[in-house]
């Protein structure tokens, strides 16, 4: 008797603890990381998740905004929820997890006005949040399926699709992975066949950053083959984007990273996580690449790296 009034204490107590941790993270008082991270499933890689079945994958598990802000930055939660006159009306779910040797990914839903879009969170050995990336977006083309798959690395790559015939399926698919020490994921696939949506114009991501440092501008060879670089953290540090194209648009190469430039005008991008490798050589107006890793993540397989650009000479200001 004695021993079952124990085992029923026991079952009681384990029920109290799950219900008091589903509370903790329903309403607003302090959580720790781990009481966080328990209310995620490990999800089994490779995963698939679609704009179809994304509902029917997460966890019944709510979590509050003042919960998830208490470890994500709340200008990152709030862009997630769609601003913050959705704050209040957005259900926040826990979808699953990625523990790897250098930190976590939190998979995580946002729904509002049976709208569910998705995110990834990543936090690092200590559990200080790192970067976030929205993998399944809320606003979508209705002409358009969208997924995204995710391997074991991970790289998360989004995909895009339409079938305008019975044997043509339009696609765009662009894949991004968290590489040590960055504020963000970074992109590393870039693939489309879906020329309707192409633009004549290249988007460069770190366009509107400043420009003042010595070695800051755009390089250029044309429209189409062009090196953005950026003030960084000091006078040594840059932040860089890459474009090319080569051999009539056959083969491409896309690259975002950072560099520190040293006394000998020269500076090396490489990222842990990633095997790519290249080397920046600047001169008097000019800038010299050079590819000495393995950067087939971040370009066609027939091209490289390899070539020089121009400094674009800015314009006066008046």
């Amino acid at each position: 008797m004695r021993k079952t009034c124990l085992a029923i204490t026991l079952v009681l107590f384990s029920l109290a603890a799950c219900k008091s941790k589903t509370a903790a993270l329903d309403g607003d008082a302090p959580v720790t990381a781990k009481q966080l991270q328990a209310a995620f499933t490990s999800l089994k890689l490779p995963a698939l998740i679609a704009d179809s079945n994304a509902n029917r994958l997460k966890d019944t598990t709510s979590i509050s905004h003042q919960v998830l802000v208490q470890f994500v930055p709340d200008s990152v939660l709030t862009k997630l929820e769609g601003g913050s006159k959705y704050t209040a009306k957005t259900r926040i779910n826990p979808l699953g997890k990625i523990e790897k040797e250098n930190g976590t990914y939190l998979i995580t839903t946002f729904t509002h006005n049976k709208r569910t879009s998705v995110a990834a969170f990543f936090f690092d050995k200590e559990n200080t949040y790192k970067a976030a990336l929205e993998i399944l977006p809320a606003k979508r083309d209705n002409d358009y399926h969208y997924s995204v798959s995710i391997n074991k690395e991970p790289t998360f790559t989004l995909n895009k699709e339409r079938f305008v015939s019975a044997s043509q399926l339009l696609y765009t698919r662009n894949g991004y992975a968290y590489l040590d020490g960055s504020t963000e994921f970074m992109m590393v696939i870039n693939e489309t066949n879906d020329e309707q949506k192409k633009s004549t114009d290249i988007y460069n991501p770190i366009d509107t950053l400043p420009r003042k440092n010595k070695f800051s501008g755009d390089y250029i060879e044309n429209k189409k083959n062009f090196i953005a670089v950026r003030d960084g953290k000091n006078d040594q540090h840059y932040y860089f984007f890459i474009h090319f194209e080569k051999n009539n648009g056959a083969c491409t190469g896309e690259l975002k990273g950072e560099f520190t430039v040293g006394a000998n005008n020269k500076a090396i991008y490489q990222q842990n996580g990633d095997p790519c490798v290249i080397d920046f050589s600047f001169s008097t107006g000019s800038i010299s690449v050079k590819e000495q890793g393995s950067c087939g993540n971040h370009r066609g397989i027939r091209c490289l790296f390899n070539d020089s650009y121009t400094k674009k000479k800015e314009k006066k200001k008046k």
